[in-house]
C-alpha cells in the first residue's frame, strides 16, 4: 500500500492514578452510577480553580521517555475552546505550543517483515471530557445520555507522524504501545475508554480524513480498511475526497461523516490563566532512573540469557505479567522447555478460553515442566494437564495420580504396538506399498490404546520395528 499514509492520535487514560488531572475526584468511577464522581472543578463551574496533579505529569514524562522522546524544559496548559454536550465548561484544558515532549519513535515489524521506526510527533497532556451514551447508533439515536464521571480524567495524547502504511501496521503499532504502557504501570487497558484512537488517513497525498474515537485495536484495523476502500472507490469514480471527521460504526463496519474537519485555529487556543507554566527539566533524571526494563530490552535479554528463539522471546514479553510468569518458571526449570510450553501451549489455551495468565498458577506450570524434563509424562499428557487445570482446577501431580496419566513403561507400550499393528493390516499394506504416512495412523492407534501415555517418537520406532519383524 505505497500510496497509503496513516497517522494516529492515541488518547491514553492514566487510570492508575488515584485522582483526576486538576481536582481531587477519584478516578475509580467505572462501576459507579453516572454523575457521582464530579466536583465544581472537573465540571468547570464558575469560581472553581484547577490544580495540576503532579503525579499525572510524572506519569506523562515516564511514557514520553519510554517512547524515546525529548522532554521539554518547560511545559504549559491552554484552553481549547469548543462546545460539545460532554464538555460542560465549553473548553478543554490541554496543551498546545509547549507540549510535554516531542520527537520520539516506536519500533515495529512492518508489512515487509523488516523493523520500522514509527516517529512520534509529540506527547501532550489534557483532561478527558465526559461520555455520551447514544440510544442506538450515533447517526440514528433518538436521544443521548451524558455521564460527567469521566470529566477531568488525566489523558495523554500521543501523536504519530503519518509513517504507517497499512491497517495492519497501525494495529501492530497500537499493540506495541499498549505493551509499553502496561510495562510502565500507568494505565489499565482493560477499563472502558482507557485507550481511544483517532486515525488520519490519506491516499497519494490527497486530503486526509479523520476517523474518531475508535476504542479497540481491531476496530482501528477494520475502520482503516473500510476507509481505504471508500476513498479508492471515490477516486475511481472521479469524486474528490474531502477533509472531514468521520465516526466508525463498529456494528455496521462503516464510517459515517459527522462534521468537516476543524483546524487548530478554530479552537481559539489561549493560555490557561489559572495554571502556571511548569518547569519539568529537573524532574527528568529521577523519573528516567525509575524506568523499568521495557519490552524490546527484555526480549533481547530473554533471547540471550535463556537461549530461546526470537519468536518465543517476543511472545513471552508481549505482556509484562506473562514475562514475569515465564521468568519465575525459567529460573527453576529448563528455560527453553518452559518457553515452548508457556508461549506455544499455555498462551494458546488461555486465548481460546479468553483468560489471562493469572488464571494459571506458576507453580503448576513449573511442576508440568519438571515432569516433562524427567520423562514422567508425555507431551500429550502435559496438554491434557493444562486443559484440565484451566477447566476444572487441581494440581498437576494430583491429576496425574488420580487419572493414571504417568508415562507408560516400555512393556506396556510394546504390547499396545503389537495389538495396533495386528488390528491395522490395511495401513500396514499401504505403508509397505510406499505410503510412508500410513504409519501415522498406526501410531495414532497406539496413542489411543495407551491414552496418550506413550512417547510418540518411541511408538513410531516400535511400530516400524514390529512391521519389519512381521515381514521377516
Amino acid at each position: 500500500m505505497d500510496d497509503v499514509m496513516i497517522g494516529l492520535e492515541i488518547h491514553i487514560q492514566l487510570n492508575r492514578l488515584r485522582s483526576k488531572m486538576f481536582c481531587g475526584c477519584s478516578t475509580s468511577y467505572h462501576d459507579a452510577p453516572p454523575n457521582t464522581h464530579t466536583c465544581p472543578v472537573c465540571l468547570g463551574l464558575p469560581g472553581s480553580l484547577p490544580v495540576i496533579n503532579r503525579k499525572a505529569v510524572e506519569f506523562g514524562i515516564k511514557v514520553a521517555l519510554a517512547l524515546n522522546c525529548s522532554i521539554a524544559e518547560e511545559t504549559m496548559f491552554y484552553r481549547k475552546n469548543y462546545y460539545y454536550p460532554d464538555l460542560p465548561k465549553g473548553f478543554q484544558i490541554s496543551q498546545y505550543d509547549y507540549p510535554l515532549a516531542t520527537g520520539g519513535y516506536v519500533l515495529i515489524k512492518g508489512d515487509d517483515g523488516q523493523e520500522r521506526r514509527i516517529r512520534i510527533t509529540r506527547v501532550h497532556m489534557e483532561e478527558d471530557p465526559g461520555r455520551l451514551v447514544h440510544a442506538g447508533t450515533i447517526d440514528k439515536a433518538r436521544y443521548t445520555l451524558v455521564d460527567y464521571n469521566r470529566c477531568g480524567m488525566p489523558l495523554l495524547e500521543v501523536v504519530t507522524e503519518p509513517d504507517l502504511r497499512s491497517p495492519r501496521e497501525a494495529r501492530l503499532f497500537l499493540d506495541k504501545l499498549r505493551t509499553i504502557l502496561e510495562y510502565l504501570d500507568v494505565f489499565d487497558g482493560n477499563l472502558e475508554g482507557s485507550l481511544r484512537v483517532d486515525s488520519n488517513i490519506s491516499l497519494a497525498g490527497g486530503d486526509r480524513v479523520e476517523v474518531k474515537n475508535i476504542s479497540s485495536h481491531k476496530g482501528v484495523e477494520k475502520a482503516l480498511s473500510y476507509e481505504i476502500t471508500r476513498q479508492r472507490n471515490l477516486k475511481r469514480r472521479g469524486i474528490e475526497v474531502v477533509q472531514e471527521t468521520r465516526h466508525y460504526d463498529e456494528l455496521r463496519g462503516v464510517t459515517v461523516s459527522i462534521r468537516t474537519k476543524e483546524e487548530a485555529h478554530d479552537y481559539r487556543y489561549f493560555p490557561e490563566m489559572d495554571l502556571v507554566p511548569l518547569r519539568i527539566a529537573d524532574w527528568v533524571p529521577g523519573i528516567r532512573a525509575e524506568l523499568p526494563e521495557l519490552p524490546d530490552a527484555k526480549r533481547e535479554r530473554f533471547r540471550e540469557q535463556y537461549g530461546i528463539t526470537d519468536d518465543h522471546a517476543k511472545s513471552l514479553t508481549s505482556e509484562i505479567k506473562v514475562a514475569d510468569f515465564y521468568e519465575w518458571v525459567a529460573a527453576r526449570s529448563d528455560p527453553k522447555l518452559a518457553a515452548v510450553w508457556i508461549a506455544d501451549v499455555l498462551k494458546g489455551e488461555l486465548n481460546y478460553r479468553d483468560l489471562t495468565i493469572e488464571s494459571f498458577k506458576r507453580e503448576s506450570m513449573l511442576e508440568i515442566v519438571r515432569m516433562l524434563s524427567e520423562n514422567e509424562i508425555t507431551d500429550e499428557i502435559a496438554v491434557t494437564l493444562i486443559r484440565t487445570i484451566l477447566d476444572r482446577g487441581g494440581s498437576p501431580r494430583e491429576i496425574v495420580e488420580s487419572m493414571g496419566l504417568k508415562r507408560a513403561d516400555d512393556d506396556y507400550v510394546a504390547r499396545a504396538v503389537r495389538e495396533a499393528v495386528a488390528d491395522s493390516q490395511e495401513a500396514v499394506r499401504d505403508y509397505l506399498s510406499g505410503n510412508a504416512r500410513a504409519i501415522n495412523y498406526i501410531v495414532g492407534q497406539v496413542m489411543k490404546r495407551t491414552k496418550g501415555r506413550a512417547d510418540p517418537s518411541v511408538a513410531h520406532r516400535l511400530v516400524k520395528e514390529e512391521i519389519e519383524r512381521q515381514i521377516c
